[in-house]
């Protein structure tokens, strides 16, 4: 048996790995170029800009659905990475400060649990084809 790999889901992990290399670009450029003192602060300025990368990727790259707004794709998605950054801060927290477990190691594991609910969000809620009509 030869288990084949998505094709989607391929272009989901290349999207994720563009927009990450989007957003560390944008980050070193701010620190290095613009000579920014907070990493935090350009951080806040280079998330933007890789979350819109992975926005676009997601939607003309890896889904490839182009019939709902803009717009609203834009809103659900920035609902659902803002889920996803509360889900993944929030077991960290609890991993790290009152399990006292390693950072790390809970870290991976809430990154495993967002590009896992990325996908299939990203798949059936945000870019997914709306349900067909009933012909009259």
């Amino acid at each position: 048996m030869n288990p084949r790999v998505s094709p989607q889901l391929v272009r989901y992990v290349v999207n994720g790995l563009v927009a990450t290399a989007v957003h560390y670009t944008v980050l070193r450029f701010c620190l290095e170029v613009l000579q920014m003192d907070s990493a935090g602060l350009a951080n806040m300025l280079a998330a933007p800009v890789g979350i819109a990368t992975s926005f676009l990727g997601n939607r003309y790259y890896v889904f490839q659905h182009r019939d709902t707004a803009i717009v609203q794709q834009a809103l659900r998605f920035l609902a659902l990475y803002a889920a996803i950054a509360a889900l993944h801060g929030g077991l960290l927290y609890a991993w790290t400060d009152h399990l006292h477990l390693n950072y790390s190691v809970g870290f991976l594991i809430a990154v495993g649990l967002q590009v896992v609910l990325g996908y299939l969000a990203g798949k059936y809620l945000i870019f997914g084809r709306p349900p067909l009509k009933d012909a009259p």
